[in-house]
């Protein structure tokens, strides 16, 4: 119906002609949003412009600490933004930390996976856990949304503004490292550091165990 000016908003508009409109209401950063928490968009072509909206899962139920694989084989999934291929690819016994994402039902939604790199490096930018100066040497993310062709300064990302989502929040991301779903060389993954953001693949090998949380995506 049209406002108290008489003038119809597009919103308005566009629900009287059965469109959806997505959020509705707005979210921001760390709000419940289908099965887990809206943790930011993502670009797969790389443009800028936002496909999907990135769903991070509750902590209770969407975290563990795994395994990548069980031996330091070579030849996985490499892709930095596809997380559900990857995620797909590596499901099985091989691949506790995959194969545990893949397993998840949440909220009755099934379609949970385990973040590429690039996915996860938008949850570390968008739900800083910590205060901690950040690495300087990490950053640059094209997928994300806007796209970052720069790495971080020291003060930004700063702390997320999600309270549930600062360390002691009961949603935060543990002051540790993740787990990406993409290979970085035969024998390591890359992995993502919650503290101060730093991406790396260095001294971490893939029959050892780290955190990982599952996303899921939802159409823009």
């Amino acid at each position: 119906m049209p406002n108290f000016s008489g003038i119809w908003t597009v919103t308005q508009q566009m629900q009287a002609k059965g469109q959806s409109i997505w959020p509705s209401p707005p979210l921001v950063i760390g709000d419940a949003y289908q099965g887990g928490f809206y943790a930011g968009q993502i670009s797969t072509a790389g443009n800028g412009i936002a496909d999907f909206n990135l769903v991070v899962g509750p902590i209770a139920s969407a975290q563990n600490r795994l395994q990548w694989k069980t031996s330091n084989t070579g030849g996985d999934p490499t892709s930095v933004i596809n997380g559900p291929a990857n995620s797909a690819a590596m499901n099985s016994a091989t691949y506790p930390a995959a194969q545990f994402c893949e397993g998840l039902t949440i909220g009755g939604y099934s379609d949970w996976y385990f973040p590429a790199k690039n996915e996860l490096e938008v949850c570390y930018y968008n739900l800083k856990p910590a205060t901690y100066s950040n690495n300087t040497s990490s950053g640059t993310n094209t997928n994300a949304v806007p796209s970052r062709g720069s790495n971080y300064t020291s003060g930004v990302p700063a702390q997320t503004s999600a309270a549930a989502f600062q360390t002691g929040g009961g949603e935060d991301f543990f002051e540790v490292f993740y787990w990406s779903s993409t290979e970085a060389n035969s024998v390591s993954p890359w992995f993502q550091y919650f503290t101060a953001g730093f991406q790396s693949s260095s001294f971490r090998y893939k029959n050892e165990t780290g955190y990982v949380r599952a996303v899921r995506r939802v159409a823009v």
